[in-house]
């Protein structure tokens, strides 16, 4: 079976609203609202993808068990992996976080991205 849609369009409808926190990441700061749609699950839940959405601030990410690859469609947050120069991901941009990636997200303009997250 295969699923196709175009990211954007899944933000036209009502997301789940929440507010970042464990066991994704540990805001680093003010709260930090999100919006989220996951269309697909694998059948073993190892394989995640969606849309996510979040406002600006800074938060602290360990993918220890879990990796992510993302698209951003829109907005620009500055990625500092531990130990590392930041690099800046901005709409258009893609980046891969492997299993065993740990940082803080910098959140500057309010991002939207389409994601994939893989379990070990």
């Amino acid at each position: 079976m295969s699923l196709t849609f175009q990211p954007q369009e899944l933000f036209e409808t009502d997301l789940d609203k929440s507010l970042l926190g464990q066991p994704f990441a540990d805001v680093l700061g003010d709260e930090i609202r999100v919006r989220m749609a996951v269309p697909f699950t694998s059948d073993d839940s190892r394989i995640l993808s969606g849309v996510w959405e979040a406002e600006p601030g800074l938060s602290r990410w360990e993918f220890l068990e879990r990796g992510e690859a993302i698209h951003v469609l829109e907005g620009r947050m500055v990625v500092t992996e531990d130990g590392r120069e930041p690099v800046t991901v901005e709409a258009g941009n893609a980046a891969i976080f492997p299993i065993g990636w740990q940082g803080t997200w910098e959140i500057q303009e309010r991002i939207r991205k389409f994601f994939v997250i893989f379990a070990a």
